[in-house]
């Protein structure tokens, strides 16, 4: 494994935007209530009103903060561990490294481009930024070459591959809001005042495709695959996290979601979130210590 100190410098800087950024999304003072607002598309919407995110939707803001809470409490720390591994050298705490900074490329884009412009713009882009280069630096320094000797042959390839195409699958859920929009000569109905959803274009345009590659390779023993499944299951397992401490945040905004909300955006994500957890761990116990 190539070790850089520039993804170490990097990836603590990540870690210092995530902790200004959540704990403001959490902490930042203010006071205000709820006000009605009418979209470009004629739909009359509330909008929080207060914090930091006083912009965003009553829907989407307790998401932010339940999203915010996660990465205080799980996020962070499980990043300062994985450069401390890194930092010894160790193939499993690179592929860790790679995978949760995928995590925060994943949460930084979506600040800066989901949410309503508020104060921490800046921020946001200075934090997107940084997750992006140093999750390109933490990928690229993963000798594929040496993962691949490390590699047990015993490795349940084939779990891990089924694993992917689930996962691949399982974002096609947000079809649901996209096609019900379409069919009705709309947009989705949470979509409310923002002018798009950019979990849409991240989960079908990027993660789905990755996924199924990542699935393919896995297959064929391509030591690529390797790298995208460990990062892929990482991202699952935070992201099974995020939508705990989302759901979570929703409720106590007294936010009531359906029954087929609940199975369809909570219980499968959750669900997918453990069964990573697991392949990790199995594909973590098939990695040697040094060459085989």
């Amino acid at each position: 494994m190539k070790k850089s100190s520039a993804l170490v410098w990097l990836s603590s800087l990540v870690a210092l935007l995530a902790l200004v950024s959540a704990g403001a999304g959490l902490f930042w003072p203010g006071e205000g209530n709820p006000f009605p607002f009418t979209t470009l598309r004629g739909q009359a919407v509330e909008i929080y009103g207060q914090g930091l995110y006083r912009y965003d939707t009553a829907f989407k803001a307790p998401i932010l903060r339940g999203t915010d809470g996660v990465t205080l409490l799980v996020g962070i720390p499980l990043l300062v561990w994985a450069i401390a591994r890194y930092r010894r050298n160790s193939l499993r705490g690179g592929l860790l490294l790679t995978g949760v900074l995928s995590y925060f490329l994943y949460k930084s884009a979506s600040l800066a481009f989901g949410v309503a412009y508020n104060d921490l713009i800046l921020v946001y882009i200075v934090y997107f930024s940084a997750s992006f280069f140093a999750f390109m630096l933490a990928f690229t320094s993963i000798d594929l070459a040496d993962l691949a000797a490390r590699m047990s042959p015993d490795l349940p390839h084939g779990w891990v591959a089924a694993f992917m195409f689930l996962a691949g699958l399982s974002v096609f859920v947000w079809l649901i809001d996209i096609i019900g929009g379409l069919a009705q000569g709309g947009a989705p109905a949470n979509l409310a005042s923002y002018t798009t959803e950019i979990t849409y274009p991240i989960d079908l345009g990027l993660i789905a495709p990755a996924a199924f590659l990542g699935g393919v390779l896995v297959l064929r023993r391509t030591p690529l695959g390797y790298l995208i499944a460990a990062t892929l299951l990482t991202l699952n397992a935070m992201v099974g996290v995020m939508v705990v401490g989302q759901s979570i945040a929703q409720t106590l905004a007294g936010i009531t979601l359906s029954v087929v909300e609940w199975v369809a955006f909570v219980g499968t994500f959750v669900g997918m979130s453990g069964i990573a957890v697991w392949l990790l761990t199995i594909l973590f116990r098939h990695l040697a210590d040094s060459p085989r």
